[in-house]
Protein backbone atom coordinates (compact mmCIF):
# COMPACT_ATOMS: atom_id res chain seq x y z
CA UNK A 1 0.00 0.00 0.00
CA UNK A 2 2.10 2.87 -0.83
CA UNK A 3 -0.81 4.80 -2.46
CA UNK A 4 -1.97 7.43 0.16
CA UNK A 5 -5.98 8.00 0.30
CA UNK A 6 -5.71 11.31 -0.79
CA UNK A 7 -3.95 10.19 -4.23
CA UNK A 8 -6.30 7.37 -4.40
CA UNK A 9 -9.56 9.85 -4.07
CA UNK A 10 -11.18 10.30 -7.19
CA UNK A 11 -11.21 13.89 -8.95
CA UNK A 12 -14.37 16.08 -8.20
CA UNK A 13 -16.04 18.22 -10.71
CA UNK A 14 -14.19 21.80 -11.35
CA UNK A 15 -16.11 24.67 -9.13
CA UNK A 16 -17.45 27.01 -11.58
CA UNK A 17 -18.35 29.79 -9.15
CA UNK A 18 -14.60 29.58 -8.18
CA UNK A 19 -13.19 30.12 -11.89
CA UNK A 20 -15.54 33.22 -12.43
CA UNK A 21 -14.30 34.99 -9.26
CA UNK A 22 -10.41 34.02 -10.15
CA UNK A 23 -11.77 35.93 -13.53
CA UNK A 24 -13.45 38.64 -11.88
CA UNK A 25 -10.50 40.74 -11.20
CA UNK A 26 -8.89 40.86 -15.05
CA UNK A 27 -12.29 41.68 -16.18
CA UNK A 28 -11.62 44.64 -13.62
CA UNK A 29 -8.68 45.95 -14.20
CA UNK A 30 -9.63 45.45 -18.04
CA UNK A 31 -12.70 48.25 -17.69
CA UNK A 32 -10.83 50.37 -15.28
CA UNK A 33 -7.58 50.80 -17.62
CA UNK A 34 -10.49 51.13 -20.18
CA UNK A 35 -12.15 54.33 -18.46
CA UNK A 36 -8.74 55.96 -17.23
CA UNK A 37 -6.57 55.22 -20.20
CA UNK A 38 -8.50 54.44 -23.48
CA UNK A 39 -11.00 56.75 -23.27
CA UNK A 40 -9.26 59.84 -22.61
CA UNK A 41 -6.54 59.36 -25.30
CA UNK A 42 -9.09 58.48 -27.97
CA UNK A 43 -10.33 62.31 -27.33
CA UNK A 44 -7.28 63.46 -27.36
CA UNK A 45 -6.73 62.31 -30.23
CA UNK A 46 -10.40 63.12 -31.75
CA UNK A 47 -9.58 66.76 -30.44
CA UNK A 48 -6.06 67.16 -32.20
CA UNK A 49 -8.01 65.59 -35.33
CA UNK A 50 -10.36 68.65 -35.52
CA UNK A 51 -7.92 71.11 -34.43
CA UNK A 52 -5.75 70.57 -37.67
CA UNK A 53 -9.01 70.09 -39.60
CA UNK A 54 -9.49 73.37 -39.35
CA UNK A 55 -6.76 75.54 -39.72
CA UNK A 56 -7.16 78.50 -41.97
CA UNK A 57 -5.10 81.17 -42.89
CA UNK A 58 -4.38 83.99 -39.78
CA UNK A 59 -4.28 81.61 -37.10
CA UNK A 60 -1.32 81.52 -34.94
CA UNK A 61 -0.22 78.18 -34.24
CA UNK A 62 2.32 76.60 -32.29
CA UNK A 63 4.10 73.33 -33.48
CA UNK A 64 5.50 70.01 -31.79
CA UNK A 65 8.93 71.68 -32.57
CA UNK A 66 7.98 74.68 -30.47
CA UNK A 67 7.86 77.30 -33.51
CA UNK A 68 5.09 79.82 -33.15
CA UNK A 69 4.11 81.55 -36.25
CA UNK A 70 0.92 82.94 -38.25
CA UNK A 71 -0.61 80.93 -40.61
CA UNK A 72 -0.16 82.50 -44.06
CA UNK A 73 -1.53 79.96 -46.50
CA UNK A 74 -3.08 76.55 -46.83
CA UNK A 75 -1.40 74.66 -48.90
CA UNK A 76 -2.94 71.47 -49.17
CA UNK A 77 -5.00 68.77 -46.74
CA UNK A 78 -1.51 67.67 -45.64
CA UNK A 79 0.53 70.95 -45.22
CA UNK A 80 0.36 74.69 -44.14
CA UNK A 81 2.37 77.48 -44.51
CA UNK A 82 3.34 79.55 -41.80
CA UNK A 83 5.24 83.21 -41.38
CA UNK A 84 7.98 82.83 -37.70
CA UNK A 85 9.23 86.37 -38.78
CA UNK A 86 9.28 88.92 -41.55
CA UNK A 87 9.57 87.61 -44.39
CA UNK A 88 10.48 84.09 -43.21
CA UNK A 89 8.13 81.39 -43.96
CA UNK A 90 8.22 77.69 -43.57
CA UNK A 91 6.31 75.07 -44.65
CA UNK A 92 4.86 72.32 -41.85
CA UNK A 93 2.99 69.16 -42.30
CA UNK A 94 -0.61 69.85 -40.51
CA UNK A 95 0.04 66.72 -38.29
CA UNK A 96 2.97 68.42 -36.50
CA UNK A 97 0.92 71.44 -35.17
CA UNK A 98 0.41 71.19 -31.27
CA UNK A 99 -1.62 74.18 -30.58
CA UNK A 100 -3.63 77.19 -32.14
CA UNK A 101 -2.89 80.20 -29.91
CA UNK A 102 -5.29 82.62 -32.07
CA UNK A 103 -8.04 82.19 -34.19
CA UNK A 104 -7.41 84.25 -37.50
CA UNK A 105 -10.42 85.99 -39.49
CA UNK A 106 -11.64 83.69 -42.19
CA UNK A 107 -10.05 85.27 -45.68
CA UNK A 108 -11.89 88.19 -47.22
CA UNK A 109 -14.33 87.08 -50.12
CA UNK A 110 -12.82 88.61 -53.48
CA UNK A 111 -15.04 90.58 -55.38
CA UNK A 112 -15.01 88.45 -58.32
CA UNK A 113 -15.97 85.46 -56.33
CA UNK A 114 -18.94 87.81 -54.66
CA UNK A 115 -20.40 88.37 -58.08
CA UNK A 116 -19.95 84.89 -58.94
CA UNK A 117 -22.46 84.11 -55.71
CA UNK A 118 -24.68 86.43 -56.60
CA UNK A 119 -25.03 85.48 -60.09
CA UNK A 120 -25.54 81.96 -59.07
CA UNK A 121 -28.49 83.06 -56.91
Amino acid sequence: MLITPAYAQAAGAGDTSGMLMSLLPFALIFVIMYFLILRPQQKRVRDHADLVKNIRRGDTVVTSGGLVGKVTKVVDDDQIEFEIADGVRVRQMRSMVSGVRAKGEPAKESKESAKEDAASK
